[in-house]
C-alpha cells in the first residue's frame, strides 16, 4: 500500500479483540423499603438508574408496598425517560434488565424476613446469562454480636469470645440455606453454558475481609471468622468481583453499610451505637467461561455512620457520587464485565 502511495494504518490485535468482545454493567443496590425513609426517595432511585443506565439491576429492600409491583413502577418511571427495562414482580429483592427476559423464576422465595433470591436469564448477543438478586437473612446478624450487640435486636449484649460460639450464633439465621439454594440453580445454569451473576445485601460480611490484617480494626476485637456465605460461594467457583478488581483490604476496604445518610436522621442509620460496624455486605459474584471483572466502584455518598457519628471514608476505593438526594443507608455497588469471544 505504501509502495503504491496510499495512506493507511494497521489495527492493533487488542483494539480487534475488544471490538469482539461484549461488555456489561451491573448495579447492586439496596434502595432502603424503596426509598420512602427520605423526601423524595423514589425520585432519587429513578434518577440514579437513570444516570449509570446500568445494564441489569439487582435490588434490595423491595418491598411492594400497598400491593404495588415496585419494579414494574420503576420500569415505568424509566421508560418515560426514554430508558427501557425488563423486570419481573419479586418481593424483597428485585431485578432490571436491559435485555427481553427468556426466564425467570423465584429461587428462595420470601419466607417472613429469612431473605430472598430470584433470577432472570437474558440474551446477550451469542451469550445467555442467568442474572440473581438477594436480600439474605437479617433477623440473626452475628458481626453484630462481635461488636457486642444482639444480632436479632441489636440491644447491648456480652460480646462472644470465641469464633467458634460466633459462627453458632450465625448458623441461626437463614442465609447459608438461601446460598445452597442459588447454587443449586447456579449449577444448572453453567452445565447449560451460561453466565452467572449474583448480587445482593447478604447482610454478612465476607471472610475475605476478616482477616489477620484486619483483626484488630473495625471493632472486629481480634476475630478472624470465616463467614459461611462467601466461603460456600468461594468454594463453589465463584468469584467476589469488588474483591477481584480490588484485593487489598486494607486499601479498599470496600465498606457499603452503614452509609451515612444526609438527608436522614442519623439515629436511623445505625443498630450498634457504640461500635464501629462498617462492613461490606453488598456483594456482586459472578462465574462462567470467558467472563471477566474489568471495573468496580462503589457508588453513594464518601462517609459511613462509625458510633453513631459521620466519618469520612479515607480509603482508596473509587465512589460514584450521588447527584443528588441519596435514598439510602448502604452504598451500591457498581461493576463492569468483558465477555472474550473465541
Amino acid at each position: 500500500m505504501g509502495a503504491e502511495g496510499y495512506n493507511y494504518r494497521a489495527p492493533d490485535s487488542d483494539s480487534l479483540q475488544q471490538k469482539r468482545d461484549q461488555e456489561f454493567t451491573v448495579l447492586q443496590w439496596n434502595i432502603w423499603q424503596e426509598g420512602t425513609l427520605i423526601p423524595g426517595g423514589y425520585d432519587a432511585i429513578v434518577n440514579e438508574i437513570d444516570r449509570l443506565s446500568p445494564d441489569f439491576v439487582t435490588l434490595s429492600e423491595v418491598r411492594n408496598y400497598h400491593g404495588s409491583d415496585f419494579t414494574r413502577r420503576l420500569c415505568q418511571s424509566l421508560k418515560a425517560r426514554g430508558k427501557t427495562y425488563y423486570s419481573f414482580r419479586t418481593d424483597d429483592s428485585g431485578l432490571l434488565s436491559r435485555y427481553p427476559l427468556k426466564d425467570s423464576v423465584a429461587v428462595f422465595p420470601l419466607n417472613k424476613d429469612h431473605g430472598s433470591v430470584y433470577k432472570l436469564t437474558a440474551q446477550l448477543g451469542a451469550h445467555e446469562i442467568a442474572v440473581y438478586t438477594a436480600h439474605l437473612d437479617y433477623l440473626d446478624c452475628a458481626y453484630y454480636n462481635v461488636r457486642g450487640y444482639d444480632g436479632f435486636t441489636w440491644k447491648e449484649t456480652e460480646r462472644p469470645t470465641s469464633v467458634g460460639e460466633v459462627l453458632r450464633l450465625n448458623d441461626l439465621s437463614w442465609r447459608d440455606n438461601a446460598a445452597r439454594c442459588f447454587l443449586n440453580e447456579a449449577r444448572h445454569d453453567l452445565e447449560a453454558g451460561r453466565m452467572v451473576i449474583f448480587g445482593g445485601d447478604f447482610n454478612e460480611p465476607s471472610h475475605l475481609d476478616w482477616t489477620e490484617a484486619t483483626a484488630y480494626l473495625y471493632d472486629h476485637h481480634g476475630m478472624v471468622v470465616p463467614w459461611t456465605v462467601s466461603t460456600l460461594l468461594e468454594r463453589n467457583g465463584f468469584t467476589d468481583g469488588y474483591r477481584k478488581v480490588y484485593p487489598d483490604v486494607l486499601s479498599y476496604p470496600g465498606f457499603t453499610y452503614p452509609c451515612h445518610n444526609p438527608a436522614a436522621d442519623i439515629t436511623k442509620l445505625t443498630w450498634a451505637p457504640k461500635a464501629d460496624e462498617r462492613e461490606r455486605i453488598d456483594f456482586i459474584y459472578y462465574q462462567g467461561d470467558n467472563l471477566f471483572a474489568i471495573d468496580a466502584k462503589l457508588f453513594g455518598t464518601g462517609s459511613s455512620i462509625v458510633r453513631s457519628k459521620a466519618v469520612g471514608d479515607r480509603s482508596a476505593d473509587p465512589i460514584i457520587l450521588p447527584s443528588g438526594t441519596w435514598p439510602t443507608d448502604h452504598k451500591g455497588v457498581w461493576m463492569k464485565f468483558r465477555i472474550k469471544n473465541k
